[in-house]
Order: C-alpha cells, then sequence, then structure tokens
C-alpha cells in the first residue's frame, strides 16, 4: 500500500512540471496575432504608431526568436514577456483601435485572449 501511495506522488508531481503544451501555446499564439494583425488597431512601438499589419509581423519575429531560443512556455508568459515591451528599449506597447483611448499591448492581448479561450481558439476575430 505504501510502495503505491509512493509511486502516485512520484506520479503526480511529475506532472506538476510536465513540460508546457506549445502546440497549444503556438496555436493561441499565432490566433492571437492574427487577430491583431485584422483588428485595424494601431500598434505604438519604441515612439511610433504602426498599422495592425505591421504589429502582427513584428510580434511574429519575437514569436520565432522566443521559439528558437526555447523561451516559449505559454502565451500568456509570451504576452507578459515578448508582446508587452520593446526588447530593445524597454518601453511599453500600445494597441489603439478606432474609437478607442490607447491602451497597454498587454491589456488588450490578454482581454483577446481570454474571449479567444472562451470561444475556442479557432474563433479569435
Amino acid at each position: 500500500m505504501l510502495r503505491s501511495l509512493l509511486m502516485l506522488a512520484v506520479l503526480v508531481s511529475a506532472g506538476a512540471y510536465a513540460e508546457p503544451d506549445t502546440t497549444t501555446t503556438r496555436s493561441e499564439i499565432s490566433a492571437l496575432l492574427r487577430a491583431l494583425g485584422t483588428s485595424r488597431c494601431e500598434f505604438f512601438r519604441n515612439g511610433t504608431w504602426y498599422d495592425s499589419a505591421k504589429a502582427e509581423d513584428h510580434l511574429k519575429r519575437k514569436l520565432d526568436y522566443f521559439e528558437r531560443k526555447g523561451l516559449l512556455s505559454t502565451s500568456d508568459t509570451f504576452i507578459d514577456d515578448a508582446a508587452s515591451h520593446s526588447s530593445v528599449s524597454g518601453k511599453a506597447y500600445q494597441v489603439r483601435c478606432p474609437g478607442q483611448s490607447a491602451q497597454p499591448s498587454a491589456d488588450w492581448l490578454k482581454r483577446k485572449l481570454e474571449a479567444m479561450r472562451k470561444r475556442g481558439v479557432d474563433s479569435a476575430q
């Protein structure tokens, strides 16, 4: 009995340290960046406003970098570590959508991600 409990404890603790599901993470981030790219919102980076397509391209490059370096863990940490501020200047990114005030990109992206998760990743738009 004790041996069974010990094995169960090992299995449970191993599950807690399992590698993140990069397929789901990549799918969520891709859908999130596609939603930004088609949003008609503007993206503020290092003192300049860019259109949504340029924002998507920029964040895709950051995603590729994070994947190459093995830094991609979850969609939420990608937003916090890469999609919310400049890696060069450290300045926060902003998103400004038609008829709305500018807001931190992290806020916009996290709200969009939460909505996507509620509906399913494929319905990001």
